[in-house]
């Protein structure tokens, strides 16, 4: 049988998508039918298993800790994907500005954190942050201001962290903001100058709701990064060996995926540590959704 053209591209565009697909199969597919598996199971080290059901999801939401650390996550989402925007947006708006110069090397600055190693990065950050010997309380010393115990304290530990979080994601939605500003026609807000309005105006009715799909891709794309925060957290509370157990000081910094790291892997529980990677899965996919309905609504400019 001879195919038409049409229907030749459309057979060799799925040839090229298979190997993509095995791919997504071996890599995505399988391990996350296999997690599910396993969180049905009473998995140890040793591969010993039993069949419990749903056992692992029940003692889950009877697991005071599950819940501490869901609100951890979540307050560290609502600290640093609020606080990265507005700072993000801000110098972005800034190096739009035309007459600006050494453009590139602000740019370059800024960006520079995306790409510096995070686990060195936190550790540099401890340091900082050493209630002892630290810079930071070096020189709230020398302004006379109170001294706190930052990483070893119940009540500072998580605020330190959430600065390094946002300082390490700022240039990421730097660019991406950036790169939504110049997209939006000039012509457009000299039209708005032109009718006498002011340049809060010209943000709050043209840039800003022409920046909305850009806002909204970079709130998601924050809030799933937040969500599964890990290396920060980990590094800053060295790893459980000078602050307790991971997690920091009584578990204050135990965001989720510590959580279920140390079921998994301290305390080997690989069936009950599924369940818990799941639930992120599930809170991850409900938070995205509430959040891309909140935000996708028509801006009128």
């Amino acid at each position: 049988m001879r195919l038409s053209s049409s229907q030749r591209e459309t057979l060799w565009a799925y040839i090229f998508l298979i190997p993509t697909l095995v791919l997504f199969g071996f890599i995505v597919l399988y391990p996350f039918i296999y997690a599910f598996y396993l969180s049905l199971l009473e998995w140890g080290i040793f591969g010993n298993s039993t069949y419990t059901g749903l056992r692992n999801y029940a003692d889950m939401l009877k697991d005071n800790l599950f819940w501490k650390s869901i609100g951890i996550t979540l307050h560290w989402t609502a600290g640093v994907v609020p606080g990265i925007i507005a700072i993000s947006l801000l110098i972005a708006l800034a190096l739009n500005i035309p007459t600006l110069k050494l453009k590139g090397t602000f740019r370059t600055i800024y960006f520079i954190p995306v790409v510096t190693n995070m686990v060195a990065a936190s550790f540099v950050w401890r340091w900082l942050f050493e209630p002892t010997f630290g810079v930071v309380n070096y020189f709230l010393g020398l302004l006379g201001l109170p001294e706190p115990g930052w990483l070893a304290s119940t009540k500072w530990a998580l605020p330190a962290m959430m600065v390094v979080g946002i300082w390490k994601q700022i240039g990421f939605a730097m660019v991406i903001f950036l790169a939504g500003l110049q997209t939006i026609p000039k012509e457009i807000k000299e039209a708005a100058r032109i009718d006498g309005a002011s340049r809060w105006q010209e943000f709050c009715r043209i840039v800003l709701p022409l920046l909305n799909p850009t806002i909204v891709f970079v709130a998601v794309m924050l809030v799933i990064n937040a969500l599964r925060v890990f290396t920060i957290p980990y590094v800053m509370s060295a790893g459980g060996f000078t602050y307790g157990v991971p997690g920091g000081p009584l578990n204050s910094t135990r965001v989720f995926v510590i959580h279920i790291y140390d079921l998994g892997f301290r305390q080997f529980n690989i069936g009950y540590a599924s369940a818990n990677a799941f639930a992120l899965l599930l809170l991850i996919m409900s938070v995205t959704i509430i959040q891309m309905k909140l935000i996708e609504r028509p801006f009128e400019y």
